[in-house]
């Protein structure tokens, strides 16, 4: 592992006596909420999400125990983690509703695809930014997060900012933003390369006769089975795969046909179109502030 990039080291509970707000309260936001509270990081009138729909405010009062408001302003009223939840379309919108409101000892987490720190510093007129890219997977707890901070975020700050990840499954702190972009295309958008393999496979189960559901089945458990074998091995992932190859048997000829059809090099160009993708975002994102 490069000096830029170092795993975490397991904090105490860095969160208690803080507050959080959750600057919009969708899908992410829910994952949060429950993840910091099954670990009993903060009780529940520690924190307050804001939500333009009722509906959507009375589900989370109820199923949480928390505060909910309309209004983005007053969320942020006590706060010592302000969590921007928000779909990328209402940055703009957001971060002007929210322009040099924080106070100083109050820091911003924007979990916003393609959003830059830059973006984030201007647009909230806030030094005390972090910038973080979860997946979808975060939402049971089994996550990647890979997160940076600015120079202003102090380091009991982070501390904070790495409990409420760590509620979420692993967090991996980057000294430089770039492996944040990195990690939208790698991590972000991997469970969408894991989920498009996995069904072309159960399509290849179903293809040779087995009903649907048992072809699910069995590519389900192969899948976790093999990550799991993996993490616990600790072997290079082509030494893993030699073990399973023998000359001339069904993985020898499956292999040479995923080969020929160039996976390695098609999943490469998905990865790498993602993350031009995400620095298209980046610059739309920041030409809109000019």
């Amino acid at each position: 592992m490069s000096d830029e990039l170092n795993l975490a080291g397991a904090p105490g509970n860095a969160l208690a006596g803080s507050r959080l707000a959750f600057i919009g309260a969708g899908v992410m936001a829910e994952s949060m909420i429950a993840g910091v509270l099954k670990q009993g990081l903060v009780p529940p009138e520690c924190i307050v999400a804001s939500h333009p729909r009722q509906d959507r405010r009375r589900k989370l009062e109820e199923r949480f125990s928390i505060r909910t408001l309309e209004s983005n302003r007053e969320a942020l009223a006590g706060a010592d983690l302000v969590l921007l939840t928000i779909k990328p379309q209402v940055l703009q919108s957001v971060t002007r509703q929210l322009h040099g409101w924080l106070e100083p000892g109050q820091v911003a987490v924007s979990v916003i695809a393609g959003a830059t720190v830059e973006t984030l510093v201007r647009g909230l007129g806030h030094e005390a930014v972090v910038r973080v890219m979860p997946n979808t997977p975060a939402q049971i707890g089994q996550g990647m997060s890979v997160w940076h901070a600015t120079p202003a975020v102090t380091e009991e700050q982070r501390r904070r900012v790495r409990a409420v990840l760590r509620a979420l499954g692993e967090e991996l702190w980057a000294d430089e933003e770039k492996y944040v972009d990195m990690a939208t295309a790698l991590s972000g958008t991997g469970p969408t390369y894991v989920f498009l393999m996995m069904e072309a496979l159960i399509d290849a189960g179903v293809h040779m006769g087995f009903p649907r559901r048992i072809a699910e089945q069995i590519v389900l458990q192969t899948v976790a089975g093999s990550v799991a074998f993996a993490r616990d091995s600790g072997k290079h992932m082509a030494e893993l795969r030699n073990m399973v190859t023998s000359p001339g048997g069904t993985s020898a000829e499956a292999i040479y046909q995923m080969e020929k059809g160039g996976l390695r090099t098609v999943l490469s160009r998905a990865v790498y179109a993602a993350y031009q993708r995400t620095q298209t975002l980046a610059a739309r994102e920041k030409s809109g502030q000019e």
